[in-house]
């Protein structure tokens, strides 16, 4: 029999996220007119709602624009920056040593972890009013209205708001979340249950607070958060807990603005953000997997995970060596992404060469992704995170504050080192590919340090491999950020062994989707198809 007619109408716009809720209040913003940007910044208000250890207004955030009717495309980058009062020593005599994982560094009492010491200052909200200011359409108050709604009536425990929840990182390091959820009194009575224990699936969280915080912001504009009652608010929960940011880093702190790297891949353009986000790490990957045939190797085959692991090995060492705030040290991205210096890594490949990668640090997973494509060909692509959540929630306020100060490498002299006004690395890559100057697919993920490596296997599934957007992020995925060969529980055992008879350390993950959660949205000949990760809670929606 032939297949059944379509009866669904083909949409003009889409947007894609791995919360339901934030998918709804940016599909509703569409459909009453707003353009990309505006469903993007609504479905992330809400995100830091109903995801609130991954994101929030307390938070960071990376966005990439590309505006056909303006003629705009940028990146705008509000990674978290130092407090003025850091000093490269601050923890230096309390250094512990890495996270077992990677992802971070120890210091006594946690004290770069938990509580104001661990605050950068938050530069999600900025990114959010300016792009907004450039760009938006709807009024500013109305990309409240849904964020606040789900604050006011409620919002369900979901599957993987749970795991974050109940998730215990003392093996690595780094303190279980049930912690930093009773670290205040408003995080206890917001999060956990009389007996302490985080809440469970399927129960309710109400937020009235952080209701009033946003209806203020949306009243106010960023600068009621900068420079206003809510600046003063963050400032006396700092005073009251020994923390440094003042009243003039939240007042002086401004995104940094950029065209995107444009990185060639196979014919197409990839538009990355620059350092100290994670875009060099992705186009040199692609730029050295460029020189081979990946086809004929077959998709992961036990020689394709050879030689993309191998790319993914180089392309972390230069992270570690090279990129971080070009603010303070030279980032040789021209030469990474060069085409001499992408031959000269293929051919350690082909001669056998491996890459001995110890260790590679970079974001945890707490973070959130939205990609947004509207009818007249603006597409946004938007990560943002808590970074690790430091569980300070300033009295009254209902927001928590990132933790990003963790990421500052404690020991002075050091490419990450902490440094008054400094940016940390981000694996944040939110990512444009272009088709001449016509975008056919944007795409982005949380994911920690998996970030870089999934968005450039999904890049790979689609533009080497042709799959369809769901197809790609569904995709079994694979990751080499240390020595070990990381394998999603969907990888066959044989490819496994085989990889192990080639002399590799393998790890299999439990999980069946695994290694960041990939959402995008491709744009082959105009038509918008979104991609949703099955291991997050969210979908794609079209209007």
């Amino acid at each position: 029999m032939p297949r059944p007619a379509r009866r669904l109408p083909v949409p003009k716009a889409m947007i894609v996220a791995p919360q339901p809720e934030a998918v709804e209040a940016g599909t509703a913003m569409l459909a009453a007119g707003g353009n990309a940007l505006d469903a993007t910044l609504a479905c992330a208000l809400t995100q830091g709602v109903v995801d609130p250890m991954m994101c929030g207004i307390g938070g960071i955030a990376t966005l990439q624009v590309f505006d056909p009717r303006s003629g705009t495309h940028q990146v705008i980058n509000g990674l978290g920056t130092c407090p003025a009062a850091a000093r490269p020593e601050m923890w230096a005599a309390d250094f512990l040593g890495e996270c077992s994982d990677g992802f971070g560094y120890r210091v006594k009492n946690y004290a770069n972890e938990l509580g104001p010491l661990a605050v950068t200052v938050p530069g999600a909200l900025r990114v959010f009013a300016d792009a907004h200011a450039a760009l938006g359409r709807k009024p500013w108050a109305s990309l409240f209205e849904a964020a606040i709604g789900f604050a006011e009536e409620g919002w369900i425990i979901r599957p993987h708001v749970h795991a974050m929840f109940t998730l215990d990182e003392r093996p690595y390091g780094r303190l279980s979340y049930v912690e930093k959820l009773g670290y205040t009194e408003d995080g206890r009575a917001l999060y956990l249950r009389p007996d302490g224990t985080p809440k469970r699936l399927g129960e309710q969280v109400r937020n009235p607070a952080l209701a009033a915080t946003l209806g203020r912001i949306a009243r106010g504009g960023a600068a009621e958060f900068y420079g206003g009652g809510i600046a003063r608010e963050i400032i006396r929960a700092m005073e009251a807990k020994g923390g440094l940011i003042s009243a003039a880093d939240l007042a002086g702190f401004r995104p940094a603005v950029s065209a995107p790297l444009k990185v060639p891949y196979r014919g197409f353009t990839l538009a990355l953000p620059e350092p100290p986000a994670g875009g060099v790490v992705v186009g040199e990957m692609l730029r050295i997997l460029e020189r081979f045939d990946l086809v004929a190797l077959g998709h992961n085959t036990p020689a394709y995970i050879r030689v993309v692991a191998e790319a993914m090995k180089i392309a972390g060492l230069d992270k570690e060596a090279h990129v971080g705030d070009p603010a303070f040290q030279d980032v040789p991205v021209a030469r990474l992404l060069s085409g001499a210096y992408a031959d000269e890594c293929a051919a350690r490949i082909r001669r056998g060469e491996r890459a001995s990668l110890s260790r590679a640090t970079s974001d945890p997973p707490n973070t959130t992704h939205v990609s947004c494509v509207d009818a007249e060909g603006m597409v946004v692509s938007l990560t943002h995170t808590l970074a690790v959540p430091s569980g300070l929630i300033p009295p009254g306020t209902g927001f928590m504050l990132n933790g990003a100060m963790n990421w500052m490498d404690p020991r002075p002299g050091r490419a990450g080192s902490i440094a008054p006004g400094k940016r940390r690395y981000s694996s944040m890559t939110p990512s444009i590919v272009l088709d001449g100057d016509r975008p056919v697919a944007t795409l982005g993920a949380p994911g920690g340090a998996w970030i870089t490596v999934a968005v450039a296997q999904v890049l790979l599934n689609l533009l080497d491999w042709g799959m369809g957007m769901q197809e790609a992020v569904m995709a079994p995925r694979f990751s080499a950020t240390s020595e070990t060969i990381d394998l999603s529980n969907r990888i066959p055992r044989a490819t496994e062994k085989a990889l192990q008879a080639m002399g590799y350390a393998t790890k299999r993950s439990y999980q069946s989707y695994a290694f960041a959660g990939v959402h995008g949205i491709s744009l082959w000949e105009g038509m918008p198809e979104g991609g949703a990760d099955p291991q997050r809670d969210g979908y794609a929606a079209g209007v």
